[in-house]
């Protein structure tokens, strides 16, 4: 097995268990989800998605779905930094407003409400989990998934410059 698929199911399978993770804080734990929680939860649902995607295309394809999941990935730490922000900023916190009845009324929050559901404030405190708050963990996760992304995309550039050179000799 090469290194991309090897990061591709390592980060697959990463995703799936931080879903697990949050489904096991808001059920055993009963921390609700804010609208930002479950936008971040969508976005790892995407990468792991995005992954098991590329392990079924050709090795060709997945430079340009890697470049796909980096843009995912930084869009997922664009969330979390959001996230941070109102943390940071209680005053301006993202609970019970149009954008929050908006997301719940997304076929998938129907669907899958324990998972895409959000009934909780983004301000609330919460103890932290090894010293970092949920979105810093997040933050933390969605900058190592475009790491992961980048390198596939750069594995794949220069077996394709290998290919392009041996070619022209």
């Amino acid at each position: 097995m090469n290194i991309s698929k090897s990061l591709l199911i390592t980060i697959a399978a990463t995703c799936v268990a931080l879903l697990g993770i949050a489904l096991y804080l808001q059920l055993g734990e009963g921390m609700l989800p804010c609208p930002l929680c479950v936008v971040q939860r969508y976005v790892f649902a995407a990468i792991a998605l995005v992954c098991v995607i590329l392990l079924i295309l050709p090795v060709g394809a997945r430079k340009a779905g890697s470049w796909i999941g980096v843009f995912i990935a930084l869009s997922g730490a664009g969330v979390a930094l959001r996230h941070l922000w109102v943390k940071a900023h209680p005053a301006l916190s993202c609970g019970i407003d149009p954008w929050e009845v908006a997301l719940n009324k997304i076929f998938t929050a129907e669907l899958l409400p324990v998972l895409f559901k959000a009934d909780g404030m983004c301000s609330t405190e919460y103890e932290p989990i090894l010293g970092l708050s949920i979105p810093q963990w997040s933050l933390v996760w969605f900058a190592v998934f475009a790491l992961g992304f980048l390198v596939i995309a750069l594995i794949h550039r220069k077996a394709s410059e290998r290919s392009v050179f041996g070619r022209s000799r």
